[in-house]
């Protein structure tokens, strides 16, 4: 087989190998149920009850994908702020680290306190822990222009501004996108913790309702689809970056 189309199929290969492996472990050691399902059981209940899961599975991506759009725009422009001047990097970079310090999970009881229960608080969490990949990432890339290359560009005449359009922002890009790939999965994590604590939708609630009520093989259904979600945004972002910044690749690909 061409080795090219088997790095293509890899993925495929793998995540098939891992589940065969999965059930077969269920079968050999005649573990409980309780404990672990088999990947069998979670299909069937999805094929069961695709319609409950179809429902909780958009509500958990529509509420995921709306907190990191804000996570981007508001990344992105406090990333530009930071990454105009050394200065600013220094004094708000202590900041973001002190903020991003603190469990989301411990913040989510407060904002159900003042939005209630619902799709708000879910919304304001995945904007929250993912927030802070972007803005460092942006700022690292702008912060990170050899202090030479701007000396000669101001001996060119060229401004701050001209400098951040033309040369910062171009090679953040790498960065930008980079930030998003982790940004998004962590957004993922902040709505499922936020619909488990309390939401009246979503895979974080089935998960906490099925969960409740010992109905396990519901459960291992919510987890793989959320999995299924996050993989899916994580690729897509991959594509886009790729098309992107074709340059990066090709200079990391010339490299090796």
């Amino acid at each position: 087989m061409n080795a090219r189309l088997v790095e293509k199929l890899s993925p495929w290969i793998f995540t098939v190998a891992i589940f065969l492996i999965w059930e077969g472990a269920c079968a050999v050691f005649k573990i409980n149920t309780s404990v672990l399902q088999p990947p069998s059981a979670a299909f069937a209940a999805m094929f069961k009850l695709w319609k409950v899961f179809l429902y909780h599975s958009w509500a958990t991506l529509w509420v995921t994908m709306v907190g990191f759009a804000l996570a981007v725009v508001f990344g992105v422009m406090l990333g530009l702020v930071v990454g105009w001047s050394r200065t600013i990097y220094r004094g708000l970079y202590p900041v973001m680290i002190g903020f991003n310090t603190i469990p989301k999970v411990a913040i989510v009881p407060l904002l159900i306190l003042w939005f209630g229960i619902g799709e708000v608080p879910a919304i304001v969490t995945a904007f929250l822990i993912s927030f802070f990949p972007i803005v460092v990432n942006i700022a690292t890339g702008l912060a990170t222009t050899e202090p030479e290359l701007e000396d000669v560009l101001r001996a060119l005449g060229a401004r701050k501004l001209d400098i951040m359009l033309k040369v910062g922002i171009p090679r953040a890009l790498p960065y930008f996108f980079g930030s998003l790939k982790v940004a998004i999965t962590l957004a993922f994590v902040g709505t499922v913790v936020s619909e488990t604590l309390g939401a009246n939708a979503g895979l974080g609630f089935l998960i906490a309702q099925e969960g409740a009520s010992f109905r396990m093989a519901n459960v291992y259904a919510a987890l793989l689809l959320l999995a299924f979600e996050g993989v899916l945004m994580y690729a897509m972002f991959a594509w886009i970056e790729q098309r992107s910044t074709r340059w990066a690749f090709r200079s990391q690909m010339s490299a090796g």
